[in-house]
């Protein structure tokens, strides 16, 4: 599809590849503006029903390829950053949106390290599919940064506050077994075996009909966003259809 991201279609499965090894599958604007491309064009791909999402070894990503990241005090961090947030944080909450509400199943393939804004990226699939020997973790604070807005609240949403600052404000490196008993990780296999452990859940998924499928992803994370009202309207559409 482009130098960044490519994406391979076999039958119904679509495999989109953040693909800029050379600089550890870092999210330029570039890259974030081709996932959206990729992600709008699987949006209305009637033929696709499962989406797996990998990075080119050795890693899943190490985040946001920014300027901040490479300053060299906190005030430049702090400069650079403040130029550059805006952008940035829009194009990859563009990416990181269009992703989570595409109908398709996802599956994240973490073959390698996710970092900051990596590791937020895999939290906008439906199964995080990651190999023993990746890491997980948040650099944002130490590099003399606030991590956005959209990553935070899914971890929220997945942990919880007081986990959420556990995660974002102490910067620690979670092994994926450790990220997958928070609860931010579906499964671990050892990396030989990761990606016959993805086709094998993707053959799975193949197998529901796909429109209640869809249906349900699609309620899980309305609820999950709009908490319980949402809920109590759904049940008041059962109940009038009867």
């Amino acid at each position: 599809m482009s130098e960044n991201v490519t994406l391979d279609l076999k039958g119904a499965v679509a495999t989109v590849t953040l693909s800029r090894p050379e600089r550890r599958n870092s999210l330029s604007d570039a890259m974030l503006t081709d996932l959206s491309r990729a992600f709008t064009e699987l949006r209305d791909d009637d033929t696709t029903r499962v989406v797996i999402v990998t990075g080119a070894p050795p890693v899943f990503s190490a985040g946001a390829d920014a300027p901040h990241a490479r300053a060299k005090t906190d005030e430049e961090r702090r400069r650079l950053f403040t130029e550059k947030k805006s952008q940035f944080r829009r194009l990859f909450e563009r990416a990181q949106t269009a992703l989570e509400n595409l109908e398709q199943a996802t599956i994240c393939m973490v073959n390698g390290h996710a970092v900051g804004g990596g590791w937020g990226l895999t939290l906008a699939c439906d199964f995080r599919f990651a190999a023993a020997e990746a890491q997980f973790w948040i650099p944002e604070v130490d590099l003399g940064v606030p991590l956005g807005i959209a990553s935070t609240t899914r971890f929220i949403r997945f942990v919880g506050p007081a986990r959420a600052k556990e995660i974002i404000m102490g910067c620690h490196r979670y092994s994926a077994a450790e990220a997958q008993a928070l609860g931010l990780v579906t499964r671990v296999v050892p990396g030989a075996e990761l990606a016959s452990a993805v086709h094998d859940y993707t053959a799975h998924l193949l197998k529901k009909p796909f429109r209640p499928l869809a249906e349900v992803k699609a309620r899980i994370n309305a609820i999950s966003a709009n908490g319980i009202p949402v809920i109590n309207a759904m049940t008041e559409g059962f109940l009038d259809r009867g």
